[in-house]
């Protein structure tokens, strides 16, 4: 929490486009805050640390401009990539995960994406390796940065500006939306039988460990 403040403090407008930016486009940016940067970036400005224009105008270009040269590197180069099933970035369970995504919601999964860890860094690229049209693709990349790149860092600003003393809140704020952002990953783990075989065998090794 007190990381993602001084993040913002320190590195500021060109810190928080760089992180959205690889969240978005880059398969690097798979670990990487964005949700819970964009929300305490937000709130900082509330607190006159940024200003919230110029602060949404960097998240949403970052965001879409990010999403367009992942969905570049899909069209580009991705079919070798994910060919690798042992890649160093990439896992078998991430990719498995955003495609059922697509198998679902189609060209609305950019959308929804934007809002769930690792899914939002795999779309772009699944989009371009499906030759998804630029175009249906360009404009759920801009709904999607709509919502999330200009909503969450707005939604920390007002909640700054209007409730007193937010600033003692935060931690268990920017903590539940930690929790709703990674919830469906939990979710689809337990729902999937080899997913929950595999945690269960994770979990006894760990028992047999302790011991």
């Amino acid at each position: 929490m007190f990381d993602l403040v001084n993040l913002v403090k320190t590195a500021g407008y060109l810190g928080v486009a760089g992180i959205v930016f690889a969240e978005s486009g880059l398969l690097v940016g798979l670990i990487l805050p964005g949700d819970s940067l964009l929300f305490t970036a937000g709130f900082l400005a509330s607190q006159g640390y940024l200003n919230i224009f110029v602060l949404c105008l960097v998240a949403f270009v970052s965001a879409v401009v990010g999403d367009n040269v992942g969905y570049y590197l899909g069209n580009r180069f991705g079919h070798s990539v994910f060919r690798k099933k042992d890649s160093l970035l990439l896992s078998p369970d991430h990719i498995t995960r955003a495609e059922k995504y697509f198998e679902r919601w189609g060209a609305k999964t950019i959308i929804i994406a934007r809002f769930i860890p690792v899914v939002r860094t795999i779309a772009p690229t699944l989009a371009g390796v499906g030759s998804m049209r630029w175009s249906v693709f360009a404009i759920n990349n801009i709904i999607g940065g709509i919502l999330w790149a200009i909503g969450l860092p707005v939604l920390g600003y007002a909640l700054g500006s209007s409730i007193p003393n937010i600033d003692a809140y935060l931690l268990p704020i920017v903590g539940g939306i930690i929790l709703i952002s990674v919830a469906p990953g939990i979710i689809h783990l337990l729902r999937e039988p080899e997913s929950r075989a595999h945690l269960m065998r994770g979990l006894r090794h760990m028992m047999r460990w302790d011991r």
